[in-house]
């Protein structure tokens, strides 16, 4: 194997304390006894107490997480239907209009995405809140999905599909019992990438939520901009810690995915 020269080394470092070093400095200082986020004053962890207390925090952070979920999981349906009809329907009436407006959002700012959506909203004459904020985020997060499961579907072997067909499934039953075991690592992490996207989305949030549906990232940036103040800094400590978790069990679910479908493919092979 080849050792990495100093420059690498020195490139990687930089490169990864630009992107760490903030946040471990923000966690640092989660703990400090001063209300002063740059002047350390001792441990303390009195913000977390604080912030339990805040309810306001408390109510836009419920509203983030319950969006995410819903708008995830609804995205993720749709997503992969769309990435079976992408990879599977072949040739069809539509075909590039349907593709087009399927990864439009990749490409489209989010400007214009949530503008558009307030219009459409304001058009039907649908009130702004958590509906339509699941609405927005369904919309922009199942392009990701698709193309996620959609690099998985290219590379499936469909032999497995039709042989499941030849023993007497039936077409939902070989996809339930057969595809989606197996392509069930990409619709995870098409999830995970549309929870982060819906966790981490401020723009589009802002246009399509209405005054009781305000949600954790518009509360932030409404409160940073009258100064930071350390209870934000315990939220944002929370929010790496409930991420980190959520990548590491995801990881764990995967491998383990993967190792039960090779196992399962070494048998296959034997029998």
């Amino acid at each position: 194997m080849r050792r990495l020269s100093w420059f690498n080394t020195t490139a990687l470092t930089l490169g990864f304390a630009f992107l760490y070093l903030p946040m471990v400095i923000l966690i640092i200082y989660s703990f400090n006894e001063s209300k002063l986020v740059t002047v350390w004053a001792g441990f303390s962890t009195k913000w977390y107490g604080e912030l339990i207390q805040n309810e306001a925090f408390l109510n836009a952070a419920w509203v983030t997480l319950r969006v995410a979920v819903i708008s995830s999981t609804i995205a993720t349906v749709l997503g992969t239907m769309a990435a079976l009809v992408l990879v599977r329907a072949g040739r069809f009436s539509g075909r590039t209009l349907f593709s087009g407006m399927i990864y439009a959002p990749l490409v489209m700012p989010e400007v214009i995405t949530g503008l558009s959506l307030l219009l459409l909203f304001i058009g039907i004459g649908l009130d702004r809140g958590v509906f339509t904020i699941i609405l927005a985020h369904t919309t922009f997060s199942m392009c990701y999905v698709s193309v996620v499961v959609s690099s998985r579907l290219v590379s499936f072997d469909k032999s497995l599909e039709e042989a499941a067909l030849d023993l007497g499934c039936s077409p939902i039953s070989a996809f339930r019992l057969v595809t989606l075991p197996i392509i069930a690592p990409a619709v995870i992490s098409g999830w995970l990438l549309a929870f982060t996207l819906s966790l981490d989305d401020l723009v589009i949030a802002s246009f399509t939520s209405g005054p009781s549906s305000t949600t954790l990232p518009i509360k932030i940036w409404s409160a940073v901009r009258l100064g930071v103040s350390p209870e934000i800094n315990a939220l944002s400590t929370l929010m790496i810690a409930i991420v980190a978790v959520g990548v590491i069990t995801a990881s764990l679910i995967t491998k383990r995915a993967s190792l039960k479908q090779q196992a399962d493919e070494r048998a296959a092979v034997h029998a």
